[in-house]
């Protein structure tokens, strides 16, 4: 494809930075032309900047290793070389939305893998199959920054991944409760096991405001957008545990979950089989092929055997039986730094760019 549109990565230097230099290599519509760090990385080249703190099993790709890096805070230059941005920074939340907005501002769309603005009411967060609809609240962005083109977009906290997938197809159930526990790889926190050797044998039970987001963001994805805002849905009831657990990627879900009207299993199978969102109906480089793959066998999904299922994008569940407190239950997984980071927010970008936002 011709004329690709050029890409910056703001926060180049970090594990989701990194996933996101990997997944560009030879991308179908878009190309990268920058990379931006922080202050202390500018000026280095891509290999000098991330000597020692490369985090990906490939290697750097020859193509961006000599690029320079620039100071992502210096929004007019970067504007500069590019078309939009994937923003993957590590900021103070209001350092984080003011950096976003002076992008959008400067007329440069922001797919953004930070939580910062994702209770911003008219910036659309987005899981491609799911809620795809909510872009359109994009034109009231637009008409409040004051902008022609520039707007930003987010992605969901990767851990909800695990589950929402599952529990949309069957909201027409009347899903009345859930109860879910998530066990998070630590590339979640950025880290790997050389600059985190304490998660080794280890568990955390506690993971700084991940029960929040768990519990909050999957009604904002099931919302409505309303006089140009996002109207989150007020049901069903969630409740969560989040919990650290020593695994290099991939988080799991432990599902629980109540009906208004319970469907017979077979039911709930057949909608997960049949679960198809707009990048499977376009045919998007990022889609899996099956968004949802459901495993007969009792020990499946598991970390090593299916967090890579097409190609880290497909999301997995199993063990599903009903319980003698809630209707069913079920286990969820989904690989974090793929379908729950770079690779969501690129399929994102895809979308992005296949309605013509981008262009």
């Amino acid at each position: 494809m011709e004329n690709k549109l050029r890409v910056a990565i703001v926060g180049a230097t970090g594990m989701v930075g990194q996933r996101f230099v990997l997944l560009l290599q030879d991308h179908p519509y878009f190309k990268i032309t920058a990379l931006a760090a922080s202050g202390r990385s500018a000026g280095l080249t891509y290999r000098e900047a991330v000597a020692g703190r490369w985090k990906m099993t490939s290697p750097i790709p020859e193509s961006v290793a000599g690029m320079v890096v620039l100071d992502g805070g210096d929004v007019e230059r970067v504007a500069k070389e590019c078309d939009f941005i994937f923003c993957a920074v590590d900021m103070k939340k209001d350092e984080i939305k003011a950096l976003e907005e002076a992008y959008a501002k400067a007329e440069i769309p922001v797919i953004s893998n930070n939580s910062a603005n994702r209770w911003t009411p008219d910036v659309p967060m987005v899981i491609p199959e799911i809620n795809d609809s909510h872009l359109e609240v994009i034109a009231s962005q637009k008409e409040r920054l004051g902008t022609h083109r520039g707007f930003i977009a987010v992605k969901p906290n990767c851990s909800i991944q695990s589950y929402v997938p599952m529990l949309t197809p069957l909201l027409k159930f009347g899903i009345k409760e859930v109860v879910a526990t998530t066990y998070q790889a630590i590339s979640g926190a950025g880290r790997n096991f050389e600059s985190w050797p304490e998660m080794v044998d280890n568990v955390i039970p506690f993971i700084g405001g991940e029960e929040e987001k768990s519990e909050k963001e999957p009604l904002r994805i099931w919302g409505k957008v309303q006089n140009g805002i996002i109207v989150p849905a007020e049901a069903p009831l969630i409740t969560t545990q989040c919990i650290r657990v020593p695994v290099t990627d991939g988080h799991t879900a432990a599902v629980f979950v109540n009906f208004e009207n319970k469907p017979p299993k077979e039911a709930i199978i057949e909608e997960w089989k049949n679960f198809r969102g707009i990048p499977q109906l376009l045919e998007l480089p990022s889609a899996p092929e099956q968004f949802i793959t459901y495993f007969e066998e009792d020990n499946r999904p598991q970390i090593k055997l299916d967090r890579d299922i097409y190609g880290g994008m497909g999301v997995t569940a199993g063990r599903l039986r009903e319980d003698s407190l809630f209707d069913y239950k079920f286990v969820g997984m989904s690989h974090n730094t793929l379908r729950g980071a770079a690779g969501g927010g690129l399929l994102t970008a895809e979308l992005l760019y296949r309605k013509g936002y981008l262009a």
